[in-house]
């Protein structure tokens, strides 16, 4: 896209509109730390699904033209407190801390492109099977950064490969890959066109809201410079500045929005296959579950307790009674989660199907016609989410489950997948009030289903919807928790958790996880026992398995694996009140449960691109083995003291130690001065009454926390229905317990201490408890 010639510049509120010889842009001030790069080629605004309601909050800036002055390149600088951008010609845009730092600047040379393969060469590495790269469909736009040398790179969603993107080339296109993804994959199935930026002596974010298919280069085409390139659409970049980079992300998650709190039980462990066939099945799942003592809070429905795969109808062959299933399952702690995917089948009489056809709810060809592809059932028209009366109407098709007595969906298959090649890119469909294409549409497919089923859950079922998607784009952390897909039982997917899961936190998206053992493939036992113990850590907490490979339930493999599986399980679920509180804080500041240890220590380069371990919020540190035949650990502690979680043996950070891990441990570490809210043992999480004694293990040194209590279940604690206790702890051993707001009825009447093997309790008086250790 070019530009030409700044010619001129005017202030409109908090834009400031310019206006060069070939095209117009603006720049607006969102915030204080927030800035837009805009130029309207499909629209003159956003039209953003990342982004809902007004963001821009009134930030005071000034404007210094120096345009038409005879002395050099045009130049508009825009200051606000925090930051200053200078646009020049052709619409390049430099970007500077207050202080005069660089942040990011615009490259000004040409890029140093790779020529292309002739079509003779295309079809000779065709010929032995190679796979020949489609174009990364880059051409419309290109934004070209500069690289300033030191740069790291966090973020983009669920990429595979490590956790620092420099080196990599991403494209953008939601994609339904079961094939092992390793390191060269550049797609998946999640678009998240969002990254962190590192360097010593700055922190940035680049946001491009445009959900057409885009190129992300990090440095692999040249080490001088990065850049994006999109197809199609606006213009339309965020520079989001910040003191560090949990600032950077906490402002991202104010323009896309924060995960809201989950429902408790959620946090609990879960069960699923590709398929549990039949009632009796699944019966006999959960009884084993409580008979082994493992806890578990849920099993999933994969696609066969469907008739005939149609979505909204159940197979009644394989279910008497589906509802008094959910009903006796209930009774042991057991909640139901069901999948649900977007091809409608095609067959007259199915009442979903008529009645989408009949108020014209599905995608369409351009020449009218109702667009048909295959999925599951076979021939299925796919529903035209984009449109806001689609959505409601597949909100209101929840009640078919809900009323059944399920109590989560699962939506799958909404990248959107399709058995006859990809949906073509013309097909039709609804950009909220206007007509748009597939190729418009593609990536934002998944969020708007999502969205679908989160608002037709709260609004028939009150309580806080626990959806999960495969495909979504920047922002739908607002509707639904996510799960990586179809990954396979190799090493190299369980040594890919960390990063990929830690990405997808950096990327906004808080309430993620895998498919614990893996999807495809055969999990041997020292894998499963691996797994688990890295898993257990993970927001979503899922095992899930193919049909046609070897069953994953703990009791599959042998008594050792069931031993240590039960042991891994038991741990998440004492730390489930230190989760929960994560996610009540995450709904404010946007920080993820899992976080990689450069969150919080960006300055230690040791940090940078270490895989191997991870945060559990600020204070917990796990290094899990992932790698088969070790029974050694080399971990790395950031500065500060330490814990051993197991031993409690205290170890001096700022160094790596080799631990021992046998075949039943995950070395696990706790920061000196942090107070762990746990619970005793439980089957599942509403088992026993944890509303009248406070657990709190705690770890010498100084430090505080937050604790929060509510019902674990409704919206009540957004209208102030919660207790928070602020929890200090002293260098000397004093602990005080402060209610320091209590609008939740069921209050701690005492609280009770483990302390390096030592025990103490205290009662609460006048909302505070005070323990000498």
């Amino acid at each position: 896209m070019e530009f030409g010639k700044l010619l001129s510049c005017k202030t409109e509120g908090n834009r400031v509109l310019l206006h060069f010889e070939k095209a117009d842009g603006r720049l607006e001030v969102i915030t204080d730390k927030i800035l837009n790069v805009f130029s309207g080629v499909v629209s003159q605004e956003h039209r953003s699904k990342a982004i809902e309601g007004e963001k821009a909050n009134g930030a005071s800036f000034t404007v210094t033209p120096a345009i038409g002055e005879g002395k050099g390149e045009a130049c508009v600088t825009i200051s606000t407190q925090s930051v200053t951008a200078k646009v020049f010609d052709e619409f390049k845009v430099d970007f500077y801390a207050a202080d005069g730092r660089v942040l990011c600047r615009d490259y000004r040379k040409e890029r140093r492109r790779a020529a292309g393969l002739s079509d003779e060469m295309k079809a000779l590495k065709a010929s032995e099977g190679h796979q020949v790269e489609e174009e990364d469909g880059s051409e419309g736009i290109q934004v070209i950064k500069r690289m300033e040398g030191d740069e790291s790179f966090y973020g983009l969603g669920d990429k595979t490969g490590f956790l620092d993107k420099r080196g990599y080339e991403y494209v953008m296109w939601n994609t339904d890959d079961p094939a092992p993804q390793m390191d060269n994959f550049k797609s998946l199935y999640k678009s998240i066109p969002f990254f962190i930026t590192l360097r010593k002596d700055a922190v940035f974010g680049l946001f491009f809201d445009n959900p057409y298919r885009s190129c992300f280069d990090m440095g692999k085409e040249s080490d001088d410079y990065y850049w994006y390139g999109v197809s199609d659409g606006n213009l339309d970049y965020y520079l989001i500045a910040g003191d560090n980079m949990a600032e950077v992300l906490g402002n991202y998650t104010y323009l896309t929005g924060t995960a809201p709190l989950p429902q408790k039980w959620t946090l609990g462990y879960q069960q699923s296959r590709w398929s549990y066939m039949t009632e009796e099945e699944i019966r006999s799942v959960a009884k084993k579950m409580r008979e082994c003592g493992i806890p578990c809070d849920a099993i999933h429905l994969d696609i066969d307790y469907m008739d005939g795969y149609r979505v909204f109808t159940w197979n009644k062959d394989r279910y008497d009674s589906p509802e008094k299933m959910m009903e006796d399952l209930a009774k042991d702690g057991f909640k139901i989660v069901t999948i649900i995917d977007p091809g409608v089948k095609l067959d007259e009489g199915y009442s979903v199907y008529d009645e989408g056809v009949e108020k014209g709810y599905f995608a369409t060809t351009p020449e009218g016609e109702i667009y048909v592809n295959a999925v599951w059932p076979g021939d299925a028209v796919y529903p035209d989410f984009g449109r806001p009366a689609v959505r409601e109407w597949w909100g209101k098709n929840q009640r078919f489950l809900l009323d059944k007595g399920v109590r989560g969906v699962w939506n799958d298959m909404n990248e959107p997948a399709s058995f006859r090649g990809e949906l073509p890119a013309n097909v039709v469909f609804t950009d909220e009030d206007e007509k748009a294409d597939h190729a418009r549409m593609h990536n934002l497919y998944g969020h708007n289903m999502a969205k679908a089923t989160y608002e037709g859950l709260k609004k028939q079922d009150g309580r806080r919807p626990f959806v999960i998607t495969r495909a979504c784009y920047a922002g739908t952390q607002k509707y639904s928790t996510a799960w990586t897909g179809d990954n396979h039982s190799i090493w190299a997917h369980l040594q890919m958790v960390i990063p990929q899961l830690c990405n997808l936190g950096m990327s906004g998206m808080p309430f993620v996880g895998t498919d614990v053992g893996g999807f495809g493939s055969d999990c041997t036992k020292e894998l499963m026992c691996r797994w688990v113990e890295a898993a257990a850590f993970s927001p979503l907490f899922r095992n899930h398995s193919a049909v046609g490979t070897r069953y994953q339930e703990p009791w599959q493999f042998d008594e050792e694996t069931l031993d240590i599986y039960r042991k891994a399980v038991k741990l998440r679920y004492r730390l489930i009140p230190y989760l929960y509180d994560l996610f009540f804080e995450g709904e404010t500041t946007g920080l993820p449960i899992m976080r990689p240890l450069v969150l919080h220590y960006e300055k230690d380069a040791t940090v940078r691109n270490l895989n191997g371990e991870f945060l559990v919020g600020e204070n917990l540190l796990a290094a899990p083995v992932v790698n088969p035949g070790e029974r050694v650990k080399t971990v790395y502690l950031p500065e500060g003291e330490w814990y051993d979680y197991r031993t409690k043996e205290k170890v001096e950070g700022g160094r790596f130690l080799v631990k021992d891990a046998p075949l039943d441990t995950c070395p696990l570490y706790v920061k000196a001065g942090t107070v762990l809210p746990v619970w005793p043992e439980m089957n599942y999480t509403d088992e026993k009454d944890t509303d009248s004694e406070l657990l709190l293990e705690v770890f010498p040194g100084s430090g505080s926390f937050d604790h929060y209590q509510d019902d674990g279940e409704t919206f009540a604690y957004r209208d102030g229905a919660f207790n928070r206790y602020r929890c200090e702890l002293t260098q000397d051993g004093r602990l005080t317990v402060t209610c320091v707001h209590g609008g939740y009825e069921k209050k701690y009447r005492k609280v009770r201490v483990l302390c390096l093997g030592k025990e103490a309790e205290g009662a609460f008086e006048e909302g505070k408890c005070e323990i000498r250790l």
